[in-house]
């Protein structure tokens, strides 16, 4: 979620295989016994050196990780995506919004005031309890960690008990505060050939101890937010500098029959992707949106409207459900569009929204648009990418515009009813985005640089919700790249 929201690890041990494989070994070796003579040593010894071991090989290696998506950008459904994540030791389960719009990732408190206790998405909420996992521990002011988030203004140090805490604010008067825990993050990677399930890696997250506004209703409560941000707080820039995956991330997010997607650490690479570089020294997703076009012909909006300067600019956040627009942008945008089907639907005004009756489809009356952006990249909407059905009686339909006004602000948000049905890219190395249109039931391609420097392509979906693999992983050699093909299976069956 962006500053202006309108709607806003952990340790697991993990089991590598018994066998890795390794090349170049010298002729001869020196070995040396690493456990006592007597063989007495105690099992936490043992899971120790292990968990030193494993962590020693995920770093060497990196790869493709996954994360399952549900929800939906219907805000007469859900209005959000969220994914499933593992924390602490034992792990749990936390349902968490995906959100490109923000750093942190964080989850209610086991202390936390005001969070909601059950959800009407039908699933189970869950808090972190940071005496109950081995493996947590706060982040104290002197830990170099909570600088990250000083940097950002997000964080800050509590005398009393010098943890570091942190206090997050979104523009509808929602807000969160809590304190930073670094624990353990449970995940499955595609390492070259082979699945590694259970992986794990240390992490720092929110703790959250006080909620307000729109999170603490029960409706659409999640357990928290899962910031996919570019600074340094944010899991992809960790789990980047631990060298688990690339600094690049993807997502699809579906639409229509029930929503869901798919999110991967890692490229998802499709023939049809356009790039447009990212606005530098942003602390969001910041694009250069150049000129709007109805129906092939730009709209006469002046191209300084969507500048990026002092807070204005265009965003890309999956943690907004609609899009917005500068009142500039809006009024030129909303007469474009009924002037191109006044002669076929009935124009209505609905709580301040432009509406439409309709008796037909409106794909087959509304005028294609296209968003334009710098580098030659135009992102191309279907009717269904800006408008919204309110509902739908007696053979008729009301759409309305779902893009909404913005007043007094020079901003553009791109949210989740612009995203969807895309393949969005974040190059966070290129410093790019790219996207294509695309249908997000089905599997993708993804790209990640292995150790050895070649690309490995990785046909995947989503991984089951209790299995510690795919159904069914099935291994082809084309040329010099290594195809992988993943069974998309559903995580919330």
């Amino acid at each position: 979620m962006v500053a202006i929201r309108f709607a806003a690890a952990i340790l697991i041990y993990c089991l590598l295989p018994a066998a890795v494989l390794s090349y170049g070994f010298p002729a001869a070796l020196k070995l040396e016994r690493g456990i006592p003579a007597n063989h007495e040593m105690e099992l936490s010894q043992l899971k120790a050196r292990d968990k030193a071991r494993h962590g020693r090989l995920l770093q060497s290696l990196g790869g493709v990780i996954d994360f399952p998506v549900d929800g939906t950008f219907d805000p007469f459904v859900v209005g959000l995506y969220y994914t499933k994540i593992r924390l602490g030791s034992p792990p749990r389960d936390f349902y968490v919004q995906v959100d490109t719009g923000s750093d942190v990732l964080w989850v209610s408190c086991a202390s936390c005031n005001g969070c909601p206790q059950t959800s009407g998405l039908q699933i189970q909420l869950n808090f972190f309890d940071p005496g109950s996992s081995v493996t947590a521990t706060p982040v104290s002011c002197s830990d170099q960690r909570c600088s990250w988030g000083i940097q950002s203004s997000d964080s800050g140090c509590s005398v009393q008990n010098n943890l570091c805490a942190y206090t997050f604010q979104y523009g509808d008067g929602s807000g969160t505060s809590g304190f930073y825990v670094s624990d353990v993050l449970q995940f499955d990677m595609i390492v070259g050939s082979s699945l590694v399930p259970n992986s794990t890696a240390p992490v720092v997250f929110g703790c959250s101890t006080s909620q307000t506004g729109d999170l603490v209703k029960s409706d659409r409560a999640v357990d928290g937010i899962f910031g996919f941000g570019q600074q340094g707080m944010s899991v992809i820039s960790q789990l980047a500098s631990q060298g688990l995956a690339p600094r690049v991330f993807s997502h699809c997010l579906k639409g229509e029959n029930g929503g869901g997607g798919i999110l991967v650490l890692g490229e998802i690479v499709e023939p049809n992707m356009v790039f447009t570089p990212l606005v530098p020294s942003q602390p969001h997703y910041n694009v250069n949106l150049l000129s709007i076009s109805v129906n092939g012909q730009a709209l006469p909006i002046n191209p300084s409207v969507f500048s990026t300067s002092n807070g204005q600019g265009t965003i890309i956040d999956t943690g907004t459900t609609l899009a917005y627009l500068s009142e500039a942008a809006y009024v030129p945008f909303v007469e474009a569009i009924t002037n191109a089907v006044s002669q076929s639907v009935r124009p209505v005004v609905s709580k301040g929204n432009q509406c439409y009756v309709i008796a037909t489809s409106v794909a087959d009356i509304f005028p294609p648009v296209s968003l334009n952006f710098a580098g030659g990249a135009s992102m191309f909407l279907n009717p269904q990418d800006y408008l919204i059905q309110q509902n739908n009686v007696g053979g008729t339909a009301v759409w309305c515009i779902g893009f909404q006004r913005i007043q007094n602000q020079g901003i553009t948000i791109l949210g989740d009813l612009v995203l969807k049905d895309k393949i969005f890219v974040y190059d966070l190395v290129g410093q790019r985005i790219g996207w294509a249109n695309y249908d997000c039931s089905m599997s993708v391609n993804v790209s990640a640089t292995s150790s050895s420097g070649r690309s490995e392509y990785v046909n995947a979906g989503q991984f089951n919700d209790n299995s510690a693999a795919p159904q069914k992983l099935s291994l082809d050699i084309v040329g010099n790249t290594l195809m992988l093909s993943l069974m998309v299976i559903n995580m919330f069956l």
